[in-house]
This record gives structure tokens, sequence and C-alpha cells, in this order.
């Protein structure tokens, strides 16, 4: 091969080492966003009440009103931060450091979060058995789509109340990487355990509600 052949051939093969890199890149996103971290989407994020069909959708799903919350209450020192997020359907805003007077459970998550999946039956069952005991509530998060999280609510019957966070208002306060994680509040308003990652068994998060909100389950 002359040595113009030989320049030309070196060319090429750089051409498609960096396009297959790409590719790479490409691919691993994609793979981390269905392994449940935190995702980086293509297209815009919307909120909740884009449109009232998410609301209406809710309503139809059966997912309850979300809880009033305190507007004057002074935050907690080591409690829920001072931020104030929309209903799914935003129908409503409930700011979190103003949730006070009942056990709490939130449940951080997204629909197109694999592990989410995973533990979604046993948040609806440790919910159903607290009853009014304790509060379930459920933060979309970085979710641009909240038609699919109502419709992915409704199939693991889900029947609490759902937040969105279409912009991480809550990442830097609650040390959020990516969904799922779930986290215990007293009913003073005090943050007392924090679970990264998946749940993996209804006994798992009813004994972690009787050891950390003294509720037993």
């Amino acid at each position: 091969m002359s040595v113009r052949g030989r320049l030309r051939a070196a060319r090429i093969a750089a051409i498609v080492l960096s396009l297959t890199t790409s590719l790479a890149g490409c691919g691993g996103a994609q793979v981390q966003q269905r392994q449940g971290n935190t995702p980086a989407p293509t297209q815009e994020i919307r909120g909740a009440g884009d449109t009232a069909h998410v609301l209406d959708a809710r309503r139809a799903a059966g997912i309850a009103d979300c809880p009033v919350s305190d507007q004057d209450v002074p935050a907690v020192a080591g409690g829920l931060p001072d931020v104030t997020l929309d209903c799914l359907g935003a129908d409503s805003r409930v700011r979190l450091a103003g949730l006070r007077g009942t056990p709490l459970v939130i449940n951080v998550w997204a629909q197109w979060c694999g592990p989410c999946r995973d533990e979604a039956p046993y948040l609806a069952d440790a919910a159903g058995r607290a009853g009014d005991a304790v509060q379930f509530l459920g933060i979309d998060y970085l979710d641009p789509h909240p038609d699919l999280a109502v419709a992915f609510a409704e199939h693991a019957g889900w029947r609490y109340p759902q937040l969105v966070d279409p912009d991480k208002a809550i990442a830097a306060d609650l040390r959020i990487v990516g969904p799922p994680q779930t986290i215990l509040v007293a009913a003073d308003g005090r943050i007392v355990h924090r679970h990264p990652g998946v749940l993996t068994s209804t006994k798992q998060l009813t004994d972690l509600i009787t050891t950390h909100l003294g509720v037993p389950l």
C-alpha cells in the first residue's frame, strides 16, 4: 500500500473509532436510566400541570388528593426542606416543611426507574396496612412524562398522594442521587431514617416503620 493509501486508511479508522465511542456513550446513558440512576432526558421535562388530562387520569385511578400543609410553621432543623411541590395533576401544592402531625413515609420514584417497579408492590402493601396511622407520599422525580407516571402509580396499586419534582428541587436538601429512595419522617417533621436504593420486601419496609416511626404494622 502506498503512503497516501496508508494515511487514508488511518483517517478512516480514526473516524470509525470516534463514532463507536460516541454510540457507546449513548448506550451507556440509556442503560443507566433503566437501572434507576439519575437520567439525562433528551427532551424537555414537563410539569404535571401541562394538561388537564393528567389530573383527570389521576382521579380516575383513585390516587388521593395531596395533603394540606402548614404554610406558616417554621421548618425543623434536620427535617424536610422548605420546598413547595405541585401535586401530580397540579390541582394543589404542598410545602414539605409544613407536613406535620402524622408519621410520614416519602418514596422518591420515577416511571422510567426499573428498581422503582420492583419495590412498588411493597409500598402499596405497606400503605394498605398502615391505614391512617402513617401517611404515605410519593414524589415523582425528574420525570418528563407525568401521564405515564399516573399509569405507573395506578398499575402499582398506589392510592396515596403523589407530588412531582421535575426540576430536582429536593435533590440537594434530601441528598437524592437518584430514585428510588425512601425517607421516614416523624410526626414533628424530623427526618428519622433514609433508605437509599430499592426496598426488597414489605417486611423490610414495615420493620423500618416500626423501628423508626414507632408504628407497629
